[in-house]
């Protein structure tokens, strides 16, 4: 998958406002935001990192000014968090899985051991491979506090180290001891009660959601302003891109007009209790904004939180009686709450105004 505009597909790039300040250089604040949206977990992802890495140290690239970010990506799911020892078997048809979802360039048909062999290429060595299969929130949550802890230099040494942990050192990162080693070594302050911290947890659950919300669908994906660049790509083509998407003047979109249609993305791709969670921040400080007010009665529809929509939708119709939709909002919540008379006096209205609602 080559380059392309985030916009064309889902919504506004992701704000400053998940590029915490704490422990950046003065360099890293004016460097031009290389988001990487990997799982920790995922073989392409490492093998990415190492071309990315390439790529930056390119001649091409020695006049930009860079700071790697990395989001949360999550290719399984369903792993338990805790992990569980894979047999030869099981490991090798897991890295065949992972070429299969997420490999550019050779088709995963071109037989068994794919990313081992690339692996190999990037210098990984004979020790490449999964022995865990294991839930990656923790790692994710490790990395996150990195950032917060030590800006992007400290996040990619994180990275790195959970990763090669995963890959070269069969290591189980669903194992919070490994984690909290990882982190002592890499000095983060109060490593051993680190994981402790519930924050992180939310920031990666809801950076999950902005990146569904964004069509973030292959890790790696590359993302600078509003260009995306999909899956572990050879060094020349990340320059290619890191030069195009550098040379574009990134957008200035307030953070409430980004969350605004992040969760209009997640109710179209029919999510509505993660557009809820990422609506929350502007209902708790922008209560009165009738945008957040109109998807978050939306949001409580479609997940059946009948009441709650219903409030909304009653306050929304006294505050603004002539917005037909929402006149239709109401009704129809008022019909699955079995109050067919109260909803008939809504839904005939809505109709006259808008007789393409009837």
């Amino acid at each position: 998958m080559q380059d392309q505009d985030i916009h064309r597909r889902v919504a506004e790039p992701a704000g400053d406002e998940h590029a915490p300040r704490d422990g950046r250089t003065e360099r890293e604040a004016t460097a031009v935001r290389v988001d990487v949206w990997a799982d920790v977990v995922c073989p392409w992802a490492y093998i990415g990192k190492r071309r990315l890495e390439k790529a930056l140290a390119a001649p091409a690239l020695a006049g930009l000014a860079t700071e790697v970010v990395w989001r949360p990506y999550r290719i399984d799911p369903t792993a338990p968090a805790r992990g569980t020892r894979l047999d030869a078997d099981s490991a090798d048809a897991a890295a065949d899985g992972a070429a299969t979802s997420c490999a550019v360039g050779p088709s995963p048909v071109d037989g068994p051991g794919l990313v081992s062999r690339i692996a190999a290429e990037e210098g990984f060595g004979p020790g490449w491979g999964e022995v865990w299969r294991a839930g990656s929130h923790d790692a994710h949550r490790l990395v996150a506090l990195a950032y917060r802890h030590g800006g992007s230099v400290l996040q990619g040494e994180v990275v790195e180290q959970v990763m090669k942990a995963h890959f070269l050192g069969g290591g189980n990162i669903g194992d919070p001891g490994l984690l909290r080693d990882i982190a002592e070594r890499a000095g983060i302050p109060a490593a051993s009660t680190l994981l402790d911290d519930c924050t992180a947890g939310r920031e990666v659950r809801e950076l999950l959601l902005i990146g569904k919300a964004r069509g973030i669908a292959t890790s790696p994906t590359i993302v600078v302003g509003d260009r995306a660049l999909a899956g572990a790509q050879p060094p020349e083509v990340i320059v290619d891109f890191l030069t195009a998407a550098a040379a574009v003047r990134p957008r200035e979109t307030p953070e409430e007009v980004q969350r605004l249609r992040w969760a209009e993305s997640l109710l179209q791709q029919r999510d509505p209790l993660g557009a809820l969670t990422l609506l929350r921040p502007l209902l708790d400080q922008h209560g009165d904004d009738l945008n957040a007010r109109r998807l978050a009665a939306r949001g409580y529809f479609h997940s059946a939180q009948l009441s709650q929509a219903h409030e909304v939708l009653r306050r929304l119709v006294e505050d603004c009686p002539d917005d037909s939709y929402t006149r239709l909002m109401l009704g129809r919540t008022l019909q699955r709450l079995g109050r067919g008379d109260e909803a008939a006096v809504h839904l005939k209205i809505a109709a006259a105004m808008s007789p393409e609602l009837a």
